[in-house]
């Protein structure tokens, strides 16, 4: 009872205590207070901003309670925190600030000092000063060196973190001057100070000084050199940060040895070789971050079981491997961010028990499997696995439970199935992103649409079909609709998005829909910035005069016919940035007009607009005025209003005269097409400066191709075909080391073979046909091969003499290999990039002679590969290693001199489409091996001198007489000269070779050939029989031919007369050597997946002209194989 009587007294006494030293220190000393309310006056500062200096004095006159103010007991100010004040001047000769000499702490952070004004040097003064921070305050210029002499300093805080703001500077003091003194520093931050003129010793600097530092913040100090491992004498280092200064080395090991870190940040340091893997075995580090070191590499191979990281954040570096099932020991993980990496594999299941996850991003990496379900992390707030290779379908316990979820990426991925309803049920949800997917089916409506929070919806790109929801058009919050390139039908009024007034960004482009823009019903529509209404079935332009922030309309390939109105260039008030009216029937503009300043993108081509050329406003980066009508000269200050165009097409108008000089001030453009035009003169020299592609075929440009391309060229493709270009090809197009496509066929061009181009290695089209070409193909030997990624080269119709080099073939690597990964890559096709952040970019075209008829590919798949080297005066055998060349798929050697046998090793080609050897002097037989090549439905080896029997094979059953024809010494199908079988044995395809009979065989034919007649002849005969067998061998052939990728049409007993011309043997080639040659048409199927052509024998044969003329009409077709993508032209 005593010893509890004893301690309640004790309590009253301590409480006794308290309270009368907290009413001494609630008294400040009036000399303290005089010298703040100088201070306060010194002081130039936003009265309207203040929340502490402006009401100083103003309540009470005891300054140890005004804001910011602290004193001890005995009335001394001791800490003063102005953070935040509005402060801009007075105070760098400020004699009141530097006589409160108790003070201990000053926090004059975030404040806005002129950038001129340096840190006052009387802060030496204050001795007694331990946490001093200038952080963000305005301060610029030098540190001053007074600030070393301050030894009690414990946390020192210069650091800034606005971007614009000139930074403070180390040079005199240095680093190591500042530092020396300090030894008690624990703290210290100078981000973004300017420590360049420290030698490369400043980890050195640090550790000598500095030995009990727990924090260090360096980030974007400009650092020199690298980490020295002296950093191991700071024992005590709990956190650092280094982030954004170019260490340029390999990441130090010894991080792992630092007992009590917590916060390692070494971001954007362009570390590089292998990060450590022992660093994510220390017990005590929660935060890493070694973000945007895209050299660095690294992998997780394991977590520690009792590890403390809450965040680890490895975006944008190498990291590879996959994620560790041991993930699951991260139970205190809140946030991971994994971004733009290269980890594969799947993603652990176990994630699924991260019980304190808030933010999760996985995008662009490898990841592939299905989606790991979440139901553990309710805290969960941010998922991001966009841009992976995920797959299977969504499900509705993926996100069950998860009422913290506000936005769900997943775009980019593979994902199928339809889309569980749960995910609009998601009470928090905001953004669900889910476009470039394979996801389809019907979308359900939304339930609860006025409680739902979304703000964002993209769906675009993926499978979805049927109606779009009416629920969508009734969600208050929506600011993003995107459900663009789907499969959605039925009619959709805009009057729909009255509602939506918060609404900004509207796509519902390339779907099945009609878009009814009825004006009558429309009032008032939401302040869109981005609307895409492209294949809507539009007949008129949607009214958006009372828009004025839009900055993207698309309103391409749909059926508006007129003229542009006046009032579409003021929908955006300098906002308007993207129009696209392309693939319409526009006729004219709606005078007058003005277009906007702000526009950067301007697409019209492909409407019936004709006249005189509009010209651009001058901030234009993007013009296509190509196939429209208009007409007259392009206007010769079209350059004035270009400086900043990067792209300009005016090609397939009716444009005459001259290319104007002033193109010449268009400093920036890359992307010129002006073919299909009229145009004529010269080429401007100054075109082929800095240009990426220059495109004026077709057109009557006369002169020669300038020799002034410079040492830095950058073009990448070329095309002056179908003109009248005289000269040689220059040696300067040498320098351009970037060149992809070379076309300047169909000229006048006389010179020998250009040599000096085998130089380019990045050469992948070469066209040179129609010329005046002359010379051997023999050129200087050149290191490493030439022209190893060349997959078309086209050079028929010249005077080329000599032989075929077999070396030279052996070289084009580029015709050897299949490119299975280019063919299944995104760009799988020759184009030029120029503006990669927007995805605009030039398609490269190219005509080329197919199955006898010259065609145009709109697309030159990577996959695609022909030699053309007919019409020539080449002599000599074909070499062998044509063979090499395994993925070739056109190859015409034909109307030359050539002699020898056809080589069995084009036996190898297995992927040849088109052969055409005829008018040459080839003998011998024909190899058997070509019986082999499925993919052939062209062959055309006439007028030779073969001999002996045709090979008999599946493929060659399909081809007519006129394939053989003029080869006097060759019989057997389809041919009407029968063989004698003793004496032309030995020109039997694969499998049929031998050198005499083996009665067994024969005797087991004729009991076969017996037995057959026995149900063929009733068939012949018997017209019902024949009828009913017809029937079920349709229906039988018709279920079996689809299991292997193959179709069956039946036949409809229509037979069509085919023409074997005989006469064609009699032809003779005229003087001057006219190429008159034949082309078939097969109904050809080619099937990728099981590597078979199936033809119909019923083809049709003629004959070409003896010169191509103009083309008469132009149609589009597309090989079912996917192998062309074509626009033929028949003459």
């Amino acid at each position: 009872m005593t010893i509890q009587l004893f301690s309640f007294l004790l309590l009253l006494l301590s409480l006794f205590h308290i309270l009368h030293v907290a009413r001494v220190s609630g008294q400040c000393l009036d000399d303290q207070r005089s010298l703040l309310l100088q201070l306060q006056k010194n002081l130039n500062y936003n009265s309207l901003s203040s929340k502490k200096l402006v009401n100083w004095n103003q309540t009470t006159i005891n300054c140890c309670d005004w804001d910011g103010i602290s004193c001890d007991n005995s009335g001394h100010v001791i800490s003063l925190n102005l953070e935040n004040e509005s402060i801009s001047d007075g105070i760098e000769n400020s004699t009141s600030l530097f006589a409160l000499r108790y003070l201990q702490r000053l926090n004059l952070a975030f404040n806005t000092f002129n950038n001129s004004i340096q840190i006052p040097k009387g802060l030496q003064n204050l001795t007694h000063l331990a946490y001093l921070n200038l952080s963000n305050a305005g301060f610029g210029g030098q540190i001053p060196i007074e600030l070393s002499s301050m030894r009690n300093l414990v946390v020192l805080d210069l650091s800034n973190s606005f971007p614009g703001i000139e930074p403070l500077k180390l040079e005199n003091p240095n680093l190591k001057m500042l530092v020396q003194n300090l030894t008690g520093l624990k703290e210290l931050y100078l981000d973004a100070v300017d420590i360049s003129a420290q030698n490369s010793d400043w980890s050195r600097a640090l550790s000598s000084s500095l030995p009990n530092l727990t924090n260090l913040s360096l980030r974007g100090c400009s650092l020199p050199g690298k980490i020295d491992s002296s950093f191991l004498q700071l024992r005590s280092l709990s956190v650092l940060q280094l982030d954004q200064n170019d260490l340029s080395t390999t990441n130090p090991d010894f991080f792992a040895n630092f007992p009590s870190l917590t916060i390692l940040t070494l971001g954007g340091c362009s570390l590089t070789g292998m990060f450590p893997e022992n660093v994510f075995q220390v017990p005590s580090l929660q935060t890493l971050d070694l973000s945007f070191n895209n050299l660095l590499n690294g992998a997780i191979k394991q977590f520690h079981w009792n590890s403390s990281f809450q965040t680890i954040v490895l975006s944008k570096t190498n990291f590879s491997g996959s994620l560790p099932d041991s993930i699951v020991n991260l139970r205190m993980l809140s946030k991971i961010d994994l971004s733009s990496c290269n980890f594969s594999r799947l993603i652990p299941s176990t994630m699924a028990n991260l019980t304190e996850l808030v933010y999760l991003d996985f995008s662009n990496n490898n990841f592939m499997g299905s989606i790991p379900m979440f139901r553990m992390s309710k805290k969960l707030g941010y998922i991001d696995l966009s841009r992976n290779s995920l797959t299977g379908f969504l499900y509705d316990t993926h996100f069950e439970g998860l009422t913290s979820l506000v936005s769900i990426n997943l775009r980019y991925n593979s994902l199928t199935g339809s889309i569980p309803d749960s995910l609009f049920g998601l009470p928090s949800l905001q953004k669900l992103q889910l476009s470039n997917n394979q996801i389809g089916g019907q979308v359900n409506e939304i339930p609860t649409t006025n409680s739902s929070e979304l703000d964002t919806i993209d769906l675009s790109n993926n499978q979805l079909m049927g109606p779009i929801p009416e629920s969508f058009f009734e969600l208050e919050r929506i600011i993003v609709l995107s459900l663009a390139f789907n499969f959605f039908n039925g009619t959709v009024k805009l009057e729909k998005i009255q509602r939506l007034i918060n609404l900004t960004r509207l796509e519902l482009g390339h779907n099945n829909l009609t878009v009814d823009v009825s004006h009558g019903e429309i009032t008032s529509l939401p302040q869109l910035s981005r609307l895409n209404l492209a294949f809507c079935n539009l007949s008129d332009f949607p009214d958006l005069r009372n828009q004025s922030k839009i900055s993207f309309l698309d309103l391409s390939s749909n059926r508006i016919a007129g003229e542009i109105p006046v009032w579409i260039w003021d929908v955006g008030i300098e906002t308007f940035s993207y129009l696209n009216l392309s693939y319409n029937h526009l006729v004219d503009f709606q005078r007058p007009f003005k277009m906007p300043d702000s526009l950067s993108v301007l697409d019209l081509h492909s409407n019936r607009l004709h006249g005189e050329l509009p010209l651009p406003s001058k901030s234009v980066i993007y013009v296509d005025y190509s196939s429209n009508h208009f007409q007259n000269t392009i206007p010769h200050d079209i350059g004035n209003f270009t400086s900043y165009t990067m792209f300009l097409s005016l090609a397939n108008n009716s444009l005459i005269d001259k290319i104007p000089e002033s193109l010449c001030n268009s400093v920036n453009l890359q992307v010129l097409d002006l073919s299909g035009n009229n145009l004529n003169g010269s080429i401007p020299s100054c075109l082929i400066d800095s240009i990426g592609v220059l495109n004026l075929g077709r057109n009557q440009i006369s002169g020669f191709i300038p020799d002034n391309f410079s040492i830095n060229c950058s073009l990448k493709t070329l095309d002056l075909s179908s003109n009248s270009i005289g000269g040689t090809i220059p040696l300067s197009l040498a320098h351009c080391k970037s060149l992809e496509v070379m076309n300047v066929g169909n000229n006048k061009i006389e010179d020998t073979f250009p040599c000096m181009l085998k130089t380019l290695s990045t050469l992948r089209v070469l066209v040179l046909r129609r010329n005046r070409f002359h010379g051997e193909l023999i050129c200087p030997t050149i290191n490493n091969g030439s022209w190893p990624n060349l997959q078309i080269i086209d050079i028929a119709f010249n005077n080329f003499t000599g032989k075929l080099l077999p070396e030279c073939i052996a070289s084009w690597r580029g015709m050897m290999l299949l490119h299975e990964d280019e063919q299944l890559s995104q760009q799988n096709h020759i184009r030029f990039d120029f503006l990669t952040l927007n995805r605009f970019y030039y398609q490269d075209t190219v005509t080329v002679t197919i199955k006898g008829l010259e065609m145009e590919l709109v697309k030159i798949l990577k996959v695609f590969t022909a030699i053309d080297f007919s019409c020539n005066n080449f002599s000599g055998p074909i070499p062998k290693t044509i063979g090499n060349l395994t993925s070739l798929y056109v190859l015409n050697l034909s109307h030359n001199a050539l002699d020898g046998n056809i080589p069995s090793s084009i036996g190898n080609l297995k992927q040849l489409g088109s052969l055409d050897l005829s008018y040459n002097e080839l003998s011998g037989g024909i190899p058997g091996e070509l019986t082999g090549l499925n993919f052939l439905s062209f062959l055309n080896l006439s007028y030779n001198k073969l001999v002996g029997m045709i090979p008999m094979g599946s493929q060659f059953q399909t081809f007519s007489n006129g394939s053989f024809v003029g080869n006097p010494e060759l019989c057997g199908f389809p041919l009407n000269k029968s063989c004698n079988i003793d004496r032309e044995g030995e020109n039997l395809g694969p499998g049929l070779k031998g050198k005499g009979f083996d009665w067994r065989f024969i005797s087991t034919g004729l009991g076969f050939g017996f037995g057959a007649s026995l149900v063929v002849a009733p068939l012949a005969l018997c017209k019902r029989w024949r009828g009913k067998c017809d029937g079920r061998l349709d229906w039988l052939l018709k279920m079996v031919f689809p299991g292997y990728g193959l179709s069956y049409v039946m036949n409809d007993n229509k037979v069509e007369d085919i023409d074997d011309d005989d006469d064609d043997d009699e032809e003779e080639e005229s003087g001057d050597k006219l190429c008159i040659g034949r082309y078939c048409v097969f109904c050809t199927k080619l099937d990728i997946q099981i590597k078979r052509a199936v033809h119909n024998q019923q083809c049709m044969c003629y004959n070409s002209p003896p010169m191509l003329s103009t083309p008469t009409t132009t149609t589009t077709t597309t090989s079912s194989s996917s192998l062309l993508v074509v626009r033929q032209e028949s003459y």
